[in-house]
């Protein structure tokens, strides 16, 4: 089986050489990156399953490195920072990362965290067997092409990430039924619903939205249900 490889990117050296020797023990294959610029550099040459950000970085920060990497990658971005504020977690989600971790963090939970992130990455991306047989599926002016993996609004390709991407696939498939908050982030995530987990599900709702829709402000594809949660008719 191919080695995972994951992107380290923090000023601090010694922050970066303890993840890599976690990682590395669990079998992945890391590479550092001192800050934003060097880690776009990078990724220019180098393709990973998973991208581990610090978000007090000098120069670019990471929300700002972040909005580079999904201008060319969909692979997942984990950001870990000492600002704990939801606030912060949901500009990070806005910037487009997939999780956040804050620190100090336990060694058990970044390894979990990274093994779930990567597990998805790796179905997302057709590394593993599906159960479910790849088909088109035509939903008003979306067109998501399962075999080829991508979104297409009016015939021009739309980049999502994995984790939009499987929620708009899951709203898609399950047309009719009301996802709530809980249930969404259950479905998507694996792993239990906890406070402030709302945020995280309303900030991919809304940056699904702002890629797909129409009009944004007034959508027609992913319905907000007063009380109950989302739905696609």
């Amino acid at each position: 089986m191919e080695t995972s490889k994951i992107l380290i990117v923090d000023d601090n050296p010694e922050i970066r050489e303890i993840i890599e020797i976690l990682l590395t023990g669990e079998g992945f294959e890391t590479v550092q990156a001192k800050d934003g610029m060097t880690a776009l550099k990078i990724l220019n040459q180098i393709e990973f399953d998973l991208i581990i950000l610090d978000i007090m970085m000098p120069g670019m920060n990471g929300y700002q490195t972040c909005l580079e990497i999904r201008k060319s990658s969909n692979a997942p971005i984990l950001f870990l920072s000492a600002r704990t504020k939801d606030s912060d977690k949901t500009l990070g989600f806005s910037s487009g990362g997939d999780d956040y971790l804050a620190k100090p963090f336990s060694y058990n939970e970044l390894v979990s965290r990274v093994k779930a992130l990567i597990r998805r990455y790796q179905v997302y991306k057709g590394k593993e067997i599906k159960e479910e047989p790849l088909q088109t599926i035509h939903y008003h002016h979306l067109t998501i092409d399962e075999p080829e993996e991508r979104v297409l609004r009016n015939g021009t390709i739309v980049e999502l990430t994995d984790t939009e991407y499987r929620m708009l696939l899951l709203l898609i498939k399950q047309k009719g039924q009301i996802f709530s908050a809980e249930r969404l982030y259950e479905s998507i995530w694996n792993e239990p619903y906890y406070y402030g987990a709302n945020n995280t599900v309303m900030v991919h709702i809304r940056n699904l939205r702002r890629k797909i829709e129409a009009d944004p402000n007034n959508p027609q594809l992913i319905k907000t249900i007063w009380g109950k949660g989302y739905r696609c008719d």
